[in-house]
């Protein structure tokens, strides 16, 4: 066992599941530590009802279930959304996004109990014990960290299962899943069991949130997303809050198949992992959003943001959140934001989502500039000195290639 400063207590993050209840269990034996329960609801379903009751049957001192699912698509979902945040072009950062406003939550516990450490049941292997870890200390510096997986002689869900058997853990009867899932209300994430193949597609079954594309109703729905300063604030006209408009965009999007990723991406660890995701709300949001940009960002500004979001998303997908870069970088992409304001109009069929218009009293766009037709305010021979200048260059190599015999 790695060795800590003595440790009296702990906040554990809780999910109910067997690998927490086993750690919960492990922890008071290992360290002789109390621990308390930890289950933050960003949005994930049932489990955190029940989780509380389970953690006091296994031995927490304390349950705690905090509800922090509008903190969560406020201050993350939002945020990310914002920057046009898409890790190595294709993920929403479901799960990324999720950890910072857990581990914040953990600190808030661990201050509030006098807990002298945290703990957490992300793997050795995986992303989720950084980005754990590297918010905790951002929020915390001496706070102590305990990961079992990091830790214990347990290689397994089957040594799991005999540790639990041998000391009375209760076992949640949960599906048997020959892959693990991870979710919250922007997402959910698969991987693991069959997925590790990267060949192999994913079981019949398997999505929650979406239906197959392919068996999706053979109808064409469209659906109005508004946006002020960046931010979604009504969907078809009906202005919501954040959290019930993710989840209608959830409904909606989730009925014609929306927001199915099935990537092999980089992790901050080091290796290459098969990730399969389903993002409904937050796909229709994405494209919602770009296509009120398109209208309101200046060109220079948007084509510099689109080369800084990237570099946002991978620092938030490496568990940056808390960092002064990630901070200062949310910063430029909130003040750009403030023109984002109107309306797009996209059409949703069977897995596709399809910008059908967009509209904003913030536009640049100007029709009476760009028309085909006779205008008043665009001299076209104004273009041949543009055109001179921008060739000056390449004429003056051609030149000297040409003259070089190449």
């Amino acid at each position: 066992m790695t060795t800590h400063r003595k440790i009296d207590r702990v906040v554990l993050a809780y999910s109910g599941g067997l690998d927490t209840s086993v750690i919960l269990k492990w922890i008071m034996e290992e360290y002789d530590a109390e621990v308390i329960a930890y289950t933050a609801d960003v949005g994930q379903g049932d489990e955190v009802a029940e989780a509380k009751e389970k953690a006091i049957a296994t031995g927490a001192v304390e349950a705690i279930a905090e509800d922090l699912t509008d903190e969560f698509v406020v201050d993350y979902v939002f945020p990310a959304l914002r920057a046009s945040a898409l890790y190595e072009g294709y993920y929403l950062l479901g799960t990324s996004l999720a950890r910072p406003v857990i581990a914040k939550g953990l600190v808030a516990a661990a201050n509030e109990f006098g807990a002298d450490a945290i703990s957490h049941g992300a793997t050795g292997k995986g992303n989720d014990q950084v980005r754990f870890e590297l918010s905790a200390f951002a929020l915390k510096p001496d706070i102590q960290v305990i990961a079992p997986w990091r830790e214990w002689d347990l290689r397994g869900r089957a040594d799991c299962v005999r540790y639990a058997e041998a000391h009375g853990i209760p076992i949640p009867v949960t599906p048997d899943m020959p892959y693990s899932m991870d979710a919250n209300l922007l997402h959910i994430s698969y991987e693991g069991g069959v997925l590790e193949d990267p060949w192999a597609g994913p079981p019949k079954g398997m999505f929650q949130m979406t239906v197959d594309p392919w068996e999706a109703d053979d109808i064409v729905e469209e659906v109005t997303v508004t946006f002020e300063r960046g931010n979604p604030v009504a969907v078809n006209g009906e202005r919501l809050d954040p959290a019930p408009l993710l989840r209608k965009l959830n409904t909606i999007g989730g009925r014609h198949g929306v927001g199915r990723v099935d990537i092999v991406e980089n992790r901050f660890v080091g290796m290459k992992s098969r990730g399969v995701y389903e993002t409904p709300g937050g796909t229709i949001l994405y494209h919602a959003h770009r296509a009120v940009e398109s209208l309101t960002l200046d060109r220079e500004v948007a084509h510099l943001r689109d080369e800084l979001a990237p570099r946002y998303a991978e620092m938030v997908y490496n568990g940056f959140w808390f960092a002064p870069e990630r901070e200062a970088l949310q910063e430029f992409m909130d003040r750009i934001q403030e023109r984002v304001s109107g309306e797009a109009r996209l059409k949703l069929y069977k897995g596709n989502v399809i910008t059908e218009g967009r509209r904003s009293d913030d536009s640049l766009y100007d029709e009476a500039t760009v028309t085909f037709e006779e205008d008043d305010v665009y001299d076209q021979g104004d273009a041949t000195g543009f055109i001179r200048l921008q060739s000056l260059r390449l004429r003056t190599f051609a030149e000297k290639r040409i003259g070089e015999g190449e």
